[in-house]
């Protein structure tokens, strides 16, 4: 759906951290559809999704030499990198951020809209976290020293960052709350596009045992999910790769299959096989598990972050309140799917589709009084 909007000369651009993979790239595909004439201005973009968004990525010196590499280090780089970017000649500038600093645009002349995905993790609510276990391996130690010299000036950033942006779109309810917590900023919430169709069509002759898909990160917490079904001896699949695999095929059981990484074609079908989506993090939003619900299949979910706007208990699936291996067991042993039908699931993940988002995109710019 590309937008045809009635003022003709509205110039717009897109901002976005960095483009290699995963459901917050999913939003600049959708807002590249909605302006396809929009630039995208991206610290770094890999040549597949530089093709998928028609050429029209923007990026500078840190697509260049060691630093596509160096991701993870160069933080004020990019602050550095997107502060200096001239997005005068725009009427609307929509960021996607989250974890990164494309929000700290200037835009002097024109309208800013932040589409939110969350606060940066390691400045805000998960900073102990971090800061335990960096996830950099050998470099942990380099690690914690650099977040805990650099974590107050950077927050002073973000901060004031925030401060500049016209107005914010939160990816769920739980982000939402999260913007004004660290923030201080209202937002509207306006969840992520999923693509649902693509996990409708997928069926299987019979359900078996449980899934979870993901990066497998200390963060996803898939050591209690592989703990519990190892415990109860049920069948459990794990799709993913990531630091924590080979911790995790270290302690699963007999019925536990470490699948690693499949073709995403394969994935759908993996969804539609199982009892249950097993999903154990309190996420920003979450996008794996209404992909599952597409294919019909329930949640089991910790009760926590973006699983709160469309887990349903008793309708599209069961929470468990504690994040611990104890309390994963009593739900999957209390867990039945006999009132569950994937047609209410199905139902309830089509909310969520590109079609909606760009709908729902389109409403609220469409209350804007913006320049032309």
């Amino acid at each position: 759906m590309s937008v045809q909007d009635p003022h003709t000369k509205l110039r717009v651009a897109i901002v976005h951290d960095w483009l290699i993979g995963g459901g917050a790239e999913r939003v600049v595909q959708a807002l590249h559809e909605m302006y396809p004439d929009a630039p995208i201005y991206t610290s770094y973009c890999t040549d597949e999704w530089r093709q998928r968004l028609d050429n029209k990525v923007v990026t500078g010196f840190l697509q260049r030499g060691p630093f596509p590499k160096m991701r993870k280090f160069v933080g004020p780089l990019r602050i550095w990198w997107f502060s200096h970017l001239d997005l005068s000649a725009y009427d609307l500038v929509i960021s996607s951020s989250g974890n990164g600093e494309a929000f700290g645009v200037h835009v002097p002349n024109g309208t800013h809209v932040c589409y939110c995905h969350t606060p940066t993790h390691y400045y805000w609510r998960y900073y102990d976290q971090y800061l335990r276990r960096p996830g950099f391996g050998l470099f942990d130690p380099l690690a914690r020293f650099g977040l805990r010299l650099l974590v107050g000036p950077l927050r002073r950033w973000d901060y004031r960052a925030a401060q500049r942006v016209h107005h914010f779109i939160a990816n769920s309810t739980h982000i939402q709350n999260d913007i004004k917590q660290y923030y201080g900023r209202n937002a509207v919430v306006i969840h992520p596009p999923v693509d649902v169709e693509r996990f409708e069509k997928a069926t299987a002759f019979e359900r078996r045992g449980f899934v979870t898909v993901g990066r497998l990160v200390p963060a996803k917490h898939v050591d209690i999910i592989v703990q519990a079904c190892t415990q109860l001896n049920v069948p459990l699949t794990v799709i993913g790769k990531g630091p924590e695999y080979d911790a995790l095929k270290h302690m699963a059981g007999p019925t536990v299959t470490m699948a690693g990484f499949i073709p995403d074609d394969d994935i759908p079908l993996c969804m539609a096989g199982a009892e249950a989506f097993i999903f154990a993090s309190q996420d920003d939003f979450g996008i794996t598990p209404v992909e599952a619900m597409a294919a019909g299949t329930p949640i089991i979910a910790y009760k926590a972050g973006g699983a709160l706007d469309y887990v349903v208990e008793d309708k599209t699936g069961v929470f468990f309140n504690e994040q611990t291996t104890d309390a994963l067991v009593a739900a999957l042993q209390s867990f039945t799917r006999k009132q569950l039908t994937s047609n209410d699931m199905q139902q309830t993940a089509k909310a969520f589709s590109p079609k909606i988002f760009k709908q729902k995109m389109q409403q609220f710019i469409d209350t804007l009084s913006l320049k032309s």
